[in-house]
């Protein structure tokens, strides 16, 4: 059976949860799938099958390690982001266990991490949870004042994905390096904004996603670099694919999507850093004249594309509801059920109230100005209508301000 889109009118602003796969990509993946096709097992190397879908799947490797400038033997393909980012930090504490269990990272990160980081804790290793400054920056001087001697990694994302804010991980690789201690990168979001140049960023490990370089999801790839070599206990156990670290038989369909996913975006990353720039200028203009609109983590250090906008008076979740031609979210998409005000948001030292009202705008390959036009007029709409049956909205206007925003949950 066919699937049907909910709705075709919709207004797709929601990037940093996952992007629509290119029609180039589609066009390829269907030549790994089917009896016509190279649909063989790529440890099968006893015939022309199996040794076709792996010429397709180390192809594919080459085009995922040039979008990093990595060599093609320190990629390894695992199902996502969360399992690229649970053998980071999980493989590398448990690898390195004989020299330290100290981990540095930060309050801003993905649940991917910290959740990691939790389990951790639980196994007895000590985890520093840097807290970013005020301007919700995690910088290089936090980071050189929190490793020790016996830190065995430091994991900090490249481009946060509820706000937009741009590490320096170049400048924090220098630190890692001196100290001879891993530095992991979640690099999920940045990969399709971002140039990233392991050469230039001594970066250790690398956690790539599919689905967020308009590639399929369940596929993703972890850049192990291997000189410094870094230990790394497998998560997984089995038949001893890719180097022994990611034991599975590899989905060759979804793995050349994201080879070609990744051939696109070194192709197009230029071109779609500009227009969404353009577009990002033109909502950002537009969301901003409405009354008591704020913007989350400001502009000095945030990629194009991802913005955190709060609307005083209006819960997130009451906009989103309301808007049901615009998609946006309310911060991570795996943490969307979550009816909790944003821990990256608090995180940054943004009272609950404010967390509460504020919603992310994200934008891609595939939006155009008719639909940013659309979805800012939509949004002043709906935030305006909601506002009306706020018993609040007049007495934070009266206040200039300064009155509680509606919502408003007691700590």
């Amino acid at each position: 059976m066919r699937a049907e889109p909910r709705s075709r009118s919709a207004v797709y602003l929601d990037y940093a949860a996952t992007t629509p796969v290119d029609p180039q990509v589609i066009a390829v993946m269907t030549q790994y799938l089917g009896l016509d096709g190279v649909f063989g097992n790529a440890g099968s190397r006893s015939h022309c099958f199996g040794l076709d879908a792996e010429e397709a799947v180390e192809r594919a490797r080459e085009q995922v390690a040039e979008l990093i400038r990595a060599d093609p033997s320190e990629i390894v393909w695992t199902s996502g982001a969360t399992e690229s980012i649970n053998l980071a930090v999980k493989g590398v504490a448990h690898g390195q266990a004989d020299r330290g269990r100290h981990i540095v990272t930060s309050q801003l990160e993905h649940h991917a991490v910290l959740d990691s980081c939790r389990q951790l804790a639980r196994e007895g290793y000590e985890v520093t949870c840097l807290a970013p400054d005020e301007d919700g920056l995690i910088t290089p001087r936090l980071v050189e004042q929190a490793v020790r001697d016996d830190t065995v990694l430091v994991s900090l994302m490249h481009v946060n994905n509820e706000v937009g804010i741009i590490t320096d991980v170049e400048a924090i690789s220098k630190i890692t390096r001196a100290r001879r201690i891993p530095f992991h990168i979640d690099a999920v979001q940045s990969a399709a904004r971002l140039p990233l140049d392991v050469g230039a960023v001594h970066a250790d490990l690398i956690s790539l996603s599919g689905h967020k370089m308009y590639g399929p999801k369940g596929v993703g790839a972890l850049y192990v670099r291997r000189r410094p070599h870094v230990r790394i206990e497998p998560l997984i156990h089995g038949g001893g694919q890719e180097q022994g670290i990611r034991s599975g038989t590899l989905a060759t369909h979804q793995v050349v999507g994201m080879g070609e996913a990744a051939r696109l975006t070194c192709e197009r990353r230029e071109a779609d850093v500009a227009a969404v720039g353009a577009f990002d200028r033109r909502l950002l203009e537009r969301l901003e004249g409405i009354e008591g609109a704020f913007l989350n983590g400001g502009e000095a250090h945030r990629v194009r594309g991802i913005l955190n906008l709060g609307f005083a008076c209006v819960e997130s979740e009451s906009l989103m509801m309301a808007l049901k031609d615009v998609a946006i979210s309310s911060g991570s998409a795996c943490t969307s059920s979550r009816v909790e005000s944003s821990h990256v948001l608090r995180a940054m030292g943004l009272p609950d109230d404010m967390a509460s009202c504020s919603v992310r705008f994200s934008l891609g390959r595939f939006t155009t100005e008719e639909e940013i036009d659309f979805a800012a007029l939509r949004v002043q709409e709906t935030v305006s209508a909601l506002r009306l049956l706020s018993s609040e909205w007049e007495s934070y206007r009266q206040g200039g301000g300064e009155a509680k925003f509606c919502g408003a949950r007691a700590d």
